[in-house]
Parts: C-alpha cells; sequence; structure tokens
C-alpha cells in the first residue's frame, strides 16, 4: 500500500514539544508574508511571455543542477537526462528520477521536490516506480490549466519582489514590457558583470571589445570604466537595485592608474601573463565597490567556486550541468584593499556568500560585526538546505547577531520551487529562534519580530527594494 505525502504542517520545526510550540508561533507569523527573492536566475522572458511549461520534466529535472548532479553520480548519463544535443522523451527521464526517488531521502532537493508536488500541485501520491507515470501525467492535467501559468503562480506564490541575473549588455526588453503589466509583483534587473571583470577567465578580451563598442568607449581602461559606469546606469533606470559578482576567491586590488591600464591593454592583446590577470581582475572588483559607493547599488560577491570541474562534461554538455564544486575560501586579506578604500563609506553595502562553512564563523561575521558596508550572506547553494541554515545562524549570531546578515536568498532557476525554498528558510529560522527564547538568551518578544524582520525589512534594507 503506498502512504501519502500529506504534509506536516510542523515539518522542519523541532520535535520536542516545548520548542515545537515556540517555533510553531513564531513560524505562523511568517508563513504568509510576501516573498523577496533580491537574488535568483529566474529569466525575466518566463513571465513576460507566460506560456504554459511543458512538463514535469522541464519544470522539475532539466534546469536543476541539484538534480541532475545526483542522478549523474549513480551513473545516468547527462544525455539520458536530456542535457546537451540529445533530445530524450520526458516521460522516460522522469521515470529515471522515479526509479532513484530514495537516493534524494534527507536532501534539500528530495525536500523542495515533495513540496512542490504537494503544496503546489497537490498530488499527494509518493513518487517511486510504481507511481512514476500518474504523478506526471498529474503535473500534466495542472500544467495545461491556466492557473499553472507562470504569471499565475507567481501571484500564488505572493511574491512581490523577484530579482533576475543579467549580462551587462542586456537591452532589459523583457524588464521594460513588465514594468507597465499587470504582473502584481515587480521584476527588478541585477547586472552580473563577471564576464567583463573576471580578466583570467577565458573570453574576457572578447567580452570586453563587445563592451567597449557597444557604449563607444575608447580601449583604455578608463574608458572601459565609463562604458561600465554607462551599464550600470542603464540597469539602476530600470530597476536594478544591486551588482553581483561571482568570482573563484575575493580578491581585491586598488592599482595605480598607469599600472591598471598597462595591465588592461595587455589583457586585451594577449601579451599578459596568469599572475597579471588575476591583479588585474583584483583591481576590477575594487572598481565596482568604487561604482557601488557613486551609484548606490548594492555590491553582493558569490566566491569559492570550483567550476566546470570536469573538462569532459563541461565540453559536451556546457556550464550549469551539475559539476560545480566548493572550495575553501579566505576572506579577511584579500577584501581589505575594498574595505580600506569604501568599507566605512556611508550608504555602501556589500553581501558576502561563501559555500565554506568555516568562513562564516570565522572570517564573515567578525567583518560584519565591524564594517557597517558587510552583511552576512545567507546560505547559499550546497548550504541551502535546512541542517546548514541552522549552523550557520549558530555560527553567525553569536558575534553579529540577525541584522548583519543578508535574508535569504533562492538563488534558484526553478520558478515553482521559489515558495518551497523560502518556507523551509523561514521554518527553519523558527525553529533556531524558538530555541534561543526556551533557553532564556531572547526574549519572546524580541524573537517575533525578528522573524518577521528576517522575511521583510531586513531584505528591504540590504538589497534597498
Amino acid at each position: 500500500m503506498l502512504i501519502s505525502r500529506r504534509r506536516d504542517p510542523d515539518r522542519l520545526l523541532p520535535a520536542d514539544p516545548t520548542l515545537r510550540s515556540v517555533a510553531r508561533e513564531l513560524y505562523a507569523l511568517t508563513a504568509n508574508l510576501p516573498i523577496l527573492s533580491p537574488h535568483g536566475h529566474v529569466p525575466a522572458a518566463l513571465l513576460l511571455h507566460d506560456e504554459p511549461f511543458a512538463n514535469a520534466t522541464e519544470l522539475f529535472i532539466t534546469h536543476d543542477h541539484y538534480v541532475t548532479r545526483l542522478l549523474h553520480a549513480d551513473g545516468v548519463g547527462l544525455a539520458e537526462l536530456g542535457l546537451g544535443e540529445r533530445i530524450a522523451d520526458p516521460r522516460e527521464v522522469w521515470r529515471l528520477l522515479a526509479e532513484r526517488w530514495h537516493l534524494f531521502a534527507g536532501t534539500a532537493t528530495g525536500y523542495w521536490i515533495d513540496e512542490e508536488l504537494s503544496g503546489v500541485f497537490g498530488i499527494e501520491q509518493p513518487l517511486c516506480v510504481e507511481t512514476a507515470d500518474s504523478v506526471y501525467d498529474a503535473v500534466a492535467a495542472a500544467l495545461a490549466e491556466p492557473d499553472f501559468r507562470p504569471r499565475a503562480l507567481f501571484d500564488r506564490f505572493g511574491i512581490e519582489v523577484l530579482a533576475t541575473t543579467d549580462d551587462p549588455l542586456d537591452d532589459l526588453a523583457h524588464h521594460a514590457a513588465l514594468a507597465t503589466s499587470d504582473l502584481p509583483g515587480r521584476v527588478i534587473p541585477t547586472f552580473r558583470p563577471d564576464a567583463y571583470i573576471n580578466a583570467a577567465a577565458p573570453g574576457f578580451a572578447e567580452a570586453a571589445g563587445k563592451l567597449l563598442a557597444a557604449t563607444g568607449q575608447p580601449a583604455t581602461l578608463p574608458g572601459y570604466l565609463r562604458g561600465l559606469e554607462e551599464r550600470r546606469r542603464y540597469f539602476i533606470e530600470h530597476g536594478a537595485t544591486s551588482a553581483d559578482h561571482g568570482v573563484v576567491h575575493p580578491m581585491t586590488a586598488a592599482l595605480e592608474p598607469a599600472e591598471a591600464d598597462r595591465l588592461f591593454q595587455a589583457a586585451l592583446s594577449g601579451a599578459v601573463d596568469a599572475r597579471e590577470l588575476d591583479t588585474l581582475a583584483a583591481h576590477l572588483l575594487w572598481q565596482m565597490a568604487r561604482m557601488s559607493v557613486e551609484d548606490g547599488l548594492v555590491m553582493t560577491i558569490h566566491a569559492g567556486v570550483f567550476r566546470n570541474h570536469n573538462s569532459h562534461t563541461h565540453a559536451r554538455f556546457g556550464p550549469d550541468t551539475g559539476h560545480d564544486i566548493p572550495l575553501p575560501t579566505s576572506w579577511v586579506e584579500g577584501l581589505r584593499p575594498l574595505l580600506e578604500s569604501f568599507g566605512l563609506e556611508p550608504g555602501f553595502q556589500l553581501g558576502l556568500f561563501t559555500v565554506d562553512e568555516s568562513a562564516f564563523s570565522r572570517e564573515l561575521a567578525p567583518l560584519a560585526g565591524f564594517y557597517p558596508s558587510v552583511y552576512v550572506g545567507a546560505p547559499w547553494w550546497f548550504l541551502d538546505a535546512p541542517h546548514a541554515i541552522d549552523r550557520f545562524r549558530s555560527a553567525v549570531t553569536e558575534t553579529a547577531g540577525f541584522y548583519r546578515t543578508t535574508g535569504f536568498i533562492d538563488d534558484t532557476r526553478a520558478f515553482a520551487s521559489i515558495p518551497a525554498r523560502h518556507d523551509m528558510s523561514r521554518r527553519t529560522d523558527a525553529a533556531f529562534l524558538a530555541r534561543l527564547v526556551v533557553e532564556g538568551r531572547v526574549h519572546a518578544d524580541d524573537a517575533r519580530r525578528i522573524a518577521v524582520d528576517l522575511v521583510g525589512s531586513q531584505p528591504r534594507r540590504v538589497f534597498k527594494l
């Protein structure tokens, strides 16, 4: 007999009855509050065109590297999942997931998909080999209904702000169209200049040339920086409030103008070594902070991921197919030039995100506990899971408190998982706060205010929403 997947209303809350009672009250304060999503990867075109999702495989598997990487680890070829040039039968791909559903037990991914199937689609059957087709068909039937189109779901999810991630040369036409539509919430762009500042990355010279051509600036570093400033202003005009930077190592450098221009010219011509490219990249990241001080865009840095760890799968299937791996990350020395220059500047706001848990208590919380500009980014990517979020709060709170953190980010391309991810964060924060209340470390009234602030006023303030 198959057991119902009916959700426990107290899921993720503490098992201890006393703690659970307090956590239940705290969670109830936030459960139905609007979703603020200040960092994610859902394309604006999805909401503008409002076309139906094709099927369960596209919605839950194909675009979610959390799913494809674990299936790949169990021996499923990425081509079998429809990645790359091969066209796969979506029902067969769904069956591959159902056959291996036990692999996702205890994972955040398994929890989110359970939440989506039950909470979004009302499907109470557990996913397994026997139910694979019936669950697939139930999702298909729902997706054929108007209530399951992207805009209707956006409204049902209670999304107030959704930030996308966009190339600096994007014309943002989709955002402009959405801004004048009847969508019940804001979709705002985020300036993401990685290709234009990571000088050591392949393709930097080509990307820099495109930016110079698009902005009509001379091929000098001052001209290049003016071009970046111009594009940032364009993003601000279209509603952007932040600029995000993905780097391997958070290194910054304040160079003399002549030396910086020399390195830039050498990078464009290819007459430069790896060390000099790293130095130029560090200077360009420093320049991004300088620009944020001047134009007000919140600066966020996501660091510490070895991209495309397996060259064979990268060459065949491209990026974001489940083979990026976290690295140990050091912040204190690398960010010192940036913080020496701008860390005390009024209005400058810098969110630091890591997938290295050891950095939370060792470096990020102490930095946020001194610099008025610095906020500790929420657990991201491999750490956006219930126990990891609890560890994050334990590591950061005793040094930096709750109000030196950014608030939760879902960082997802999987649109239907957004409410599940935010709900998970609200439940785990309620559980953490409940423990502090019962232990006598935080007054109950303060815990109520903190619970609400963490999903409302805090992300609004940090991301200038």
